[in-house]
């Protein structure tokens, strides 16, 4: 019997809604990889945005700068993104909310190394239930290339959020953590879509120029904002009614979530 070996499997899923294949391999891996959600433009556009956001700011090791969408119709535009928005929704329903949003950069020559899960050091997420549960999906969109090692790439081990052991931690500054890890290799325009609960770090980035991604990061309704206190009154009154629900500002006349949660207006709801 002739057997066909796979050298690396990579769980590739197309822009737009979630498919019962591609549901199967995020349940698997804990993320998915769609290629070629943005356009070269979009990129670039995108890219300005986030080096416009870190100017003035050092550059000395990896850092994360919050709610740029309030400034950047670029990064505003990739909130509720038709790639990407599906697969949130398939994943949590109609119920949901953008917690945060990140503009990430590792500067050139630098590295910062470290195995983590998402959560919060307050009360880490492993502690609610086992399986980890999806408390925060993470999308983030790659602006800069990434297709070869040590450029920043993210580091997954897939199938670690279902695994009730942590990863020792002698390891968690180390490249090579297990014979079962995956470098993402991707070009600009890549979205990886991934769960809080699978272990994952940035490789260094080895090249001469800065490494960007912006992570937009959803979670369920009751999930305190992690890069805001509040948003811009100023924003929420300018942007559409789909991105004014998914910042999660409304009115609460009386105790937080007692009157329900407001239906989040997508088009297929019959707002």
């Amino acid at each position: 019997m002739q057997t066909t070996m796979v050298n690396e499997m990579i769980p590739l899923a197309q822009p737009g809604p979630m498919t019962d294949a591609e549901r199967f391999m995020f349940e698997c891996f804990g993320y998915i990889i769609i290629e070629d959600v943005l356009s070269q433009d979009e990129v670039e556009e995108t890219l300005e945005a986030t080096k416009r956001l870190h100017e003035g700011h050092p550059k000395e090791r990896l850092l994360q700068l919050g709610k740029g969408f309030e400034t950047e119709p670029a990064i505003e535009r990739l909130i509720d993104h038709p790639a990407v928005l599906p697969k949130v929704r398939a994943l949590y329903g109609d119920r949901f909310v953008l917690q945060a949003a990140w503009c990430t950069v590792q500067p050139a020559g630098s590295q910062s190394v470290g195995w983590h899960q998402d959560g919060s050091s307050a009360y880490d997420f492993k502690q609610l239930a086992y399986p980890v549960p999806l408390v925060q999906l993470r999308a983030s969109y790659n602006l800069t290339d990434q297709s070869e090692l040590f450029m920043g790439n993210m580091m997954m081990i897939p199938g670690s959020h279902r695994s009730p052991v942590g990863l020792p931690n002698e390891l968690r500054k180390e490249i090579n953590v297990s014979p079962i890890q995956h470098i993402i290799q991707c070009k600009p325009g890549t979205v990886l879509l991934f769960h809080n609960g699978v272990w994952h770090s940035p490789m260094p980035n080895n090249r001469d120029f800065d490494r960007y991604n912006m992570h937009f990061i959803y979670s369920p309704p009751w999930l305190r904002r992690s890069d805001r206190f509040e948003t811009d009154p100023a924003f929420l009154e300018r942007t559409t009614p789909l991105r004014r629900a998914l910042m999660g500002d409304y009115e609460r006349p009386d105790t937080p979530f007692a009157g329900g949660f407001p239906a989040i207006p997508f088009e297929d709801n019959g707002h």
